[in-house]
């Protein structure tokens, strides 16, 4: 059986940060799926549900409201290991590339007040795992320690050991 890429990464000395995960051909377009890595996997709690839910309907609200990405976000979704995020672009793109976006997107979860767009019984499937107290704070916290600060090694793949 073949092996899937993203479980041949070393999850094991990864860290928080934004990486490429693949890249695929989808006709004559270049289609970039990016970890938007929010927790040490195995080495720090993973995101509550709620939270991760929560920041599921803002960030793919904010992405899909873009002045300039909009029509170039694709998907944007959480891990089933709650460490993370994957966010699907249109382009041949690198973590550098969204690296600007990465820092709005989480500034406007950091900062928003409100009701929650989709949070309803009838946009929703599970409408009540919300915590936008717990979403504003972890999106705080990823934007302050690591999109404020990204190095090389938060923006690349941490190398297989032989």
């Amino acid at each position: 059986m073949k092996k899937i890429p993203s479980f041949t990464i070393d999850h094991i000395h990864l860290l928080r940060g934004i990486y490429v995960s693949r890249q695929d051909q989808v006709g004559t377009e270049t289609v970039t799926t990016f970890d938007i890595r929010m927790k040490e996997p195995n080495r720090e709690p993973a995101l509550s549900p709620s939270a991760i839910h929560t920041m599921e309907h803002l960030a793919a609200t904010f992405l899909r409201n873009h002045p300039v990405w909009a029509d170039k976000i694709i998907y944007w979704g959480p891990m089933g290991c709650l460490t993370g995020n994957y966010l699907v672009v249109k382009g041949d793109l690198t973590s550098r590339d969204i690296l600007p976006l990465m820092k709005e997107t989480f500034s406007f979860i950091a900062g928003y007040e409100g009701e929650v767009p989709g949070a309803t019984p009838r946009d929703c499937g599970n409408y009540l795992l919300m915590n936008l107290p717990m979403a504003r704070w972890e999106a705080a916290k990823y934007l302050h320690e690591v999109l404020e600060q990204a190095s090389e090694e938060n923006l690349t793949y941490p190398a297989a050991e032989a």
